[in-house]
C-alpha cells in the first residue's frame, strides 16, 4: 500500500470515528427540541422582577419558545406537560453582560499564545454550556482575546441548536491602541507576539475596524478605553486610550450599523469621555467623577462593576505582594461602588468570567449585595438593565406573556438570600428544558 493511500485511509477512518462519536454524544446528551405541547411550570414562589413582589404559588404557561401566561394559577391545557419544581422560586434567566467564553483559568497572556483558535473555540463551546447550566440564559461576550470572530461561530451554533449555550451578543476581538491594554506587554518584543485586541490608533482606523468586525458577524463593539491601572498610597490612576471625539465617532458608526459600544473603563478621565460619547455601558468602573455619574444618570448608561474578577485575582495572586495590591484594588472599588449607588446611577451585572471558572459567575450577585446593594436591586440590575445592555429589552429579563421562555428556578427565596442564585436547579431557554 503506498503512502498516499495509507494517509487517505487514516484520514477517512479518523473522520468517520469523529462523526460517529459526535452523533452518539448528541443523541445521548442534547436536550430534546421543544415540542408543540405546552408546558406548565409550578413552584412554591415566583418573582415579579419589576415590582419586587413574590407570588405564591407561582405558575408559568409556556407555548413554544414564549411565555403565554404568568400568575398564581395559569391555564392547564389538556395536552400540557406539567413540571412541579417544589420549594423553589421561578425567576427570569440570569444575564451576564460581561463574559469571555474564550478564556479559562490560568495565565491569560500565555494561553492565548499557546492554544490555537480551534482549540480555544472548542473550549468556548464548553464554557457556553457551563454558563447555561448555571442559569445564565443570555450573555454578552466582551472580546475573544485574540480569537477574532470565532465567537460568531459559537453564537451561530447555539442559535441553530447545535450546541447548548446562552443567547449571545458577541464582539469578536476588542479594539485597542498600539501598546495599549491587551497588547502583549511584557513579552520579548523580538517575538512580535500578537495583540489580543484589534489595533485602531486613529478615528479612521476605529471606523474601519468596526466595519470589518461587523462584516465578520459582531453584534456590538467592545473598546478598551483605559489601562493599565495603578493604586498608590490610595490614589487611583488609569490612562485613557481614546479621546471623546474618537469614542463619539465609534458610537456614531455603531449606531449606523444598528448596534452599540461597550467600553472597558476603570476610571477617569476615560469614563467621562465615554459618558459624553454616549456608550452603552462602562464596564469595571472603579472610579467615576461626579460629572460622569451625572451624565450616566441622564443618559441611562449603566456601570458594570465586575467584582467577581477582582476578588478572584486577589485570592489567586502569585505572590503575597501581588495579593496585597489586588485586595487593595478590590477594597477601593467597593468603596467607590457605595458612592456610585448613592449617586443613583444605573447598574447592570457582569462578572468578567473566563479567567475564573465558567458557571460560577453568580458570585457577582453575591458580591454586589455584600458591598451594599439589596438583593432585589441586584436582580433588577441583572435582568432589567441587562436586557437593555444586550439590546433585548422587552424580550428577556422578565416573566411576562410574549417574552422568550428563559426561566430558571432557585431554592428558597432570592430576596432573602441572594446566594441561592449559585444553586440553580432548573434551566429553560427558548421553552427548552436544559436542566431539571
Amino acid at each position: 500500500m503506498n503512502k498516499t493511500l495509507c494517509r487517505f485511509l487514516l484520514t477517512f477512518l479518523f473522520a468517520l470515528t469523529f462523526c460517529l462519536t459526535t452523533a452518539s454524544a448528541q443523541s445521548s446528551s442534547a436536550p430534546e427540541a421543544s415540542s408543540q405541547r405546552p408546558i406548565v411550570l409550578h413552584a412554591a414562589r415566583l418573582l415579579d422582577i419589576e415590582s419586587g413582589k413574590i407570588i405564591s404559588p407561582g405558575e408559568v404557561l409556556v407555548r413554544g419558545d414564549k411565555i403565554a401566561e404568568v400568575g398564581q394559577s395559569v391555564a392547564h391545557p389538556a395536552d400540557a406537560q406539567s413540571i412541579d419544581l417544589g420549594d423553589t422560586t421561578l425567576i427570569p434567566g440570569l444575564i451576564d453582560a460581561h463574559v469571555h467564553l474564550f478564556l479559562h483559568p490560568g495565565n491569560e497572556g500565555s494561553q492565548t499564545v499557546d492554544e490555537s483558535v480551534p482549540q480555544r473555540t472548542i473550549l468556548a463551546t464548553l464554557a457556553a454550556r457551563d454558563d447555561l447550566m448555571a442559569g445564565f440564559t443570555a450573555e454578552r461576550d466582551m472580546g475573544t482575546e485574540g480569537a477574532g470572530s470565532a465567537d460568531t461561530a459559537v453564537r451561530n451554533a447555539i442559535n441553530r441548536g447545535l450546541i447548548p449555550g446562552p443567547r449571545m451578543r458577541v464582539s469578536g476581538n476588542a479594539i485597542s491602541i498600539l501598546g495599549g491594554h491587551e497588547d502583549a506587554i511584557g513579552f520579548n518584543p523580538a517575538q512580535h507576539v500578537l495583540s489580543n485586541a484589534d489595533y485602531a490608533n486613529t478615528t479612521d482606523e476605529l471606523i474601519e475596524t468596526i466595519r470589518e468586525q461587523h462584516k465578520e458577524g459582531s453584534d456590538f463593539v467592545k473598546i478598551y478605553e483605559t489601562g493599565r491601572d495603578s493604586l498608590r498610597d490610595g490614589k487611583f490612576s488609569t490612562p485613557y486610550q481614546y479621546t471623546e471625539a474618537q469614542l463619539s465617532a465609534a458610537v456614531q458608526e455603531a449606531a449606523r450599523l444598528g448596534t452599540k459600544v461597550g467600553v472597558h473603563c476603570m476610571g477617569e478621565p476615560g469614563a467621562l469621555y465615554a459618558a459624553k460619547a454616549g456608550v452603552e455601558s462602562i464596564d469595571h468602573a472603579a472610579q467615576l467623577s461626579d460629572e460622569t455619574m451625572r451624565l450616566m444618570r441622564e443618559k441611562d448608561i449603566p456601570a458594570i462593576p465586575t467584582f467577581a474578577i477582582f476578588e478572584y485575582f486577589a485570592d489567586h495572586a502569585e505572590t503575597p505582594a501581588a495579593a496585597k495590591a489586588e485586595h487593595a484594588m478590590l477594597d477601593y472599588h467597593a468603596e467607590q461602588f457605595k458612592k456610585q449607588m448613592a449617586a443613583g446611577i444605573p447598574f447592570a451585572v457582569g462578572s468578567d468570567v473566563g479567567p475564573f471558572p465558567h458557571g460560577t459567575q453568580a458570585r457577582e450577585l453575591v458580591l454586589m449585595v455584600k458591598y451594599g446593594m439589596s438583593p432585589l436591586k441586584a436582580l433588577q440590575s441583572d435582568m432589567l438593565e441587562g436586557a437593555k445592555v444586550l439590546m433585548w429589552q422587552g424580550k428577556i429579563g422578565d416573566l411576562k406573556p410574549g417574552y422568550f421562555a428563559d426561566i430558571v428556578a432557585v431554592p428558597g427565596n432570592p430576596l432573602d438570600d441572594i446566594s441561592v442564585t449559585q444553586k440553580v436547579s432548573f434551566v429553560m431557554k427558548d421553552g427548552v428544558v436544559y436542566k431539571q
